[in-house]
């Protein structure tokens, strides 16, 4: 299963919205039998990686989108959250 553009408001930001989303969505993915979760993110969306490393996302590849994206050293980081039982 893929997680993608999970986004909350900047004014609700910092009320453990986020953490619950995730959650939801492993909990959603595990019920329905998916072996894991997956999704990608950017180098600078450092508060989006630490939450996702702690609801036990790890992360399995980083890669740079274009030229320009190598020059400015800009990645892209796949995360992967393997599911109990499979």
């Amino acid at each position: 299963l893929e997680l993608k553009r999970m986004s909350v408001s900047k004014d609700y930001r910092g009320r453990g919205i986020s953490k619950a989303l995730c959650g939801e969505v492993l909990r959603f993915a595990r019920a329905r039998g998916y072996g894991a979760v997956v999704l990608s993110t950017s180098v600078v969306q450092v508060a989006a990686q630490q939450l996702y490393e702690g609801q036990g996302f790890r992360r399995v590849g980083a890669f740079s989108p274009s030229l320009l994206g190598t020059l400015l050293c800009f990645q892209i980081f796949h995360y992967r959250c393997d599911l109990p039982g499979h």
